[in-house]
């Protein structure tokens, strides 16, 4: 069972597969188990369990509403805005825990100091029964979790 790995939030997400398409052939002798190149989407496995997981940042971004607003917004939307924006831009990795329970974990999380990013919902885009939450941990981390 995966209960938590790695998902490096990219920007090329094409080069980026490439790069670890390559490398961890070489390192490890692993292939991606898929590319979704539409979701920008892509993991490996090694000995059955997630080792890494690449996601677009403009899709997680939008998801999670974490996208600036519009010029028009006025000074204190922009500032909140610039925030927002720029915790967006500066999240590279994030933390996903795959869990029986996403409400109750997000209570659990939250109860330890996280903070919400976005609610619990169902993602059935992201994939079938798929259910998360998104919380960053108190020194910044985004956490995400999920079950399916």
């Amino acid at each position: 069972m995966d209960a938590l790995y790695p998902r490096l939030l990219v920007d090329d997400f094409p080069a980026t597969v490439e790069f670890y398409r390559g490398v961890l052939d070489e390192l490890f002798g692993i292939q991606p188990v898929k590319v979704i190149p539409e979701a920008a989407y892509a993991n490996w496995d090694l000995g059955g369990e997630t080792a890494l997981v690449l996601f677009g940042r403009a899709g997680l971004n939008a998801a999670l509403g974490l996208e600036a607003e519009g010029p028009a917004a006025s000074s204190a939307s922009n500032a909140a805005a610039s925030a927002t924006t720029a915790a967006a831009s500066s999240t590279s990795m994030m933390l996903v825990f795959k869990v029986g329970d996403v409400d109750t974990a997000a209570r659990i999380v939250e109860k330890h100091g996280a903070t919400p990013v976005a609610a619990a919902q169902d993602r059935p885009q992201w994939g079938p029964n798929l259910r998360t939450a998104h919380l960053r941990a108190p020194d910044g981390t985004l956490l995400e979790l999920q079950s399916y």
